[in-house]
């Protein structure tokens, strides 16, 4: 995958209060293959993990925010917040249109988002799965999607 820094568009991703360690290295391999600009953390902070064997966060950002709300203020500007979580309303990945500036936020795999991220996040997707995915591995197929669809502009809410 060739990166090219001129092409408008970017992309970030990150878990609020992560469970476990291997999750967020598993999550940032991913995130560096397949073409993130960035990834965070909220509340719970890791060092480097042994399963990003890339070293991912030697190679792209890396931001730990101890709040929600302190991620809120450091949202890059237009960028859109897309939630993945399982809610009535939430959109399913397949129906799903990525928006070109966008940050991704995973919530834990016992509690999932707060209330607040899901409230915050202009969009909500999730997966069409009988049970929950591991944070990991949702997050891995949410960049995939993004990778083989590409992505759209939104205008007054509505993809173009």
């Amino acid at each position: 995958m060739k990166i090219d820094n001129l092409e408008q568009g970017y992309f970030g991703i990150g878990i609020m209060n992560g469970k476990t360690p291997e999750n967020l290295g598993v999550l940032w391999r991913t995130a560096q293959n397949l073409g993130a600009n960035f990834i965070f953390t909220i509340g719970k902070r890791y060092a480097k993990q042994a399963c990003d064997t890339h070293n991912a966060v030697g190679a792209i950002p890396y931001f730990h925010y101890k709040t929600f709300e302190d991620f809120q203020t450091h949202l890059p500007k237009g960028a859109m917040l897309v939630g993945i979580e399982l809610t009535e309303d939430a959109i399913s990945l397949e129906e799903f249109k990525h928006p070109r500036n966008c940050v991704y936020l995973l919530g834990a795999e016992d509690h999932g988002l707060p209330n607040v991220a899901i409230e915050k996040s202009q969009h909500i997707i999730k997966f069409n799965t009988p049970k929950s995915l591991n944070v990991a591995v949702a997050g891995s197929i949410i960049m995939y999607d993004r990778s083989v669809k590409g992505t759209s502009i939104y205008i007054d809410g509505r993809a173009t």
